[in-house]
């Protein structure tokens, strides 16, 4: 018998990890708007738990950007400002260039296939656009992650969350929202495809130059969704 035979298995995924999960899918797909304020009352009772997992999720998605809290148990999704996108990607340009040239000389084959065969299904028009951001998501972080420390992957990822709400919106902000969204989501497939054949080149300086290009324009489709001002 084990040692720690008294230690029952306990589920992988917190209380407050769904939380989080729930509110992070609210606010990025739109569902909850830009500067709407809610209790944790109204939270907790909607999600059917105790206000310690709602406190718990509330603090996590204020240190991503996404929430404001206050004062008296209540909460705000952050407003959506061209200043944030403009800092957001500020901050991607001093990483992820630099992340993909690295990573152009550590990705294998086989690593290289599955980012493929990944962005196949992202682009994949019966994919939804939720499932497409987020297979799009694993894509971006996947292209890089060989160069990645533990530092860079949660820095990466939290920067990738904060852009993802600008893009979603971004994407849509247009006449015929389905033919665009569409097109917009495929131009970032190739985007990532262009670079999976760098990286299999691997030529670093030429990973970096695509990077940086991405960057620009995945910029510009955020600042797309940033509402005008009053």
């Amino acid at each position: 018998m084990s040692e720690l035979a008294f230690v029952r298995p306990v589920d992988t995924v917190s209380v407050a990890d769904r939380v989080i999960n729930e509110l992070r899918s609210a606010i990025l797909s739109g569902r909850l708007k830009p500067g709407q304020e809610f209790s944790l009352r109204q939270i907790a009772g909607e999600l059917g738990v105790s206000f310690i997992p709602v406190r718990e999720a509330l603090r996590s998605l204020e240190a991503e950007g996404l929430l404001l809290t206050h004062r008296g148990r209540s909460a705000s999704v952050a407003p959506m400002t061209s200043d944030e996108v403009e800092a957001i990607f500020r901050l991607r340009r001093q990483v992820e260039p630099e992340l993909a040239a690295q990573a152009a000389v550590m990705h294998t084959p086989g690593g290289l296939d599955d980012i493929e065969r990944a962005l196949a299904v992202c682009d994949n028009p019966s994919v939804t656009a939720e499932q497409h951001h987020e297979l799009h998501h694993q894509a971006h972080m996947d292209l890089v992650r060989p160069a990645m420390t533990a530092w860079d992957r949660r820095l990466v990822e939290t920067l990738l969350r904060a852009t993802s709400r600008y893009l979603r919106l971004g994407i849509t902000v247009v006449d015929d929202v389905t033919q665009v969204t569409q097109r917009r989501c495929s131009e970032h497939v190739e985007a990532h495809r262009e670079l999976v054949d760098t990286l299999r080149t691997g030529q670093s300086e030429r990973a970096r130059e695509i990077m940086e290009r991405h960057l620009g324009e995945v910029e510009q489709v955020a600042l797309g969704a940033v509402p005008p001002p009053d």
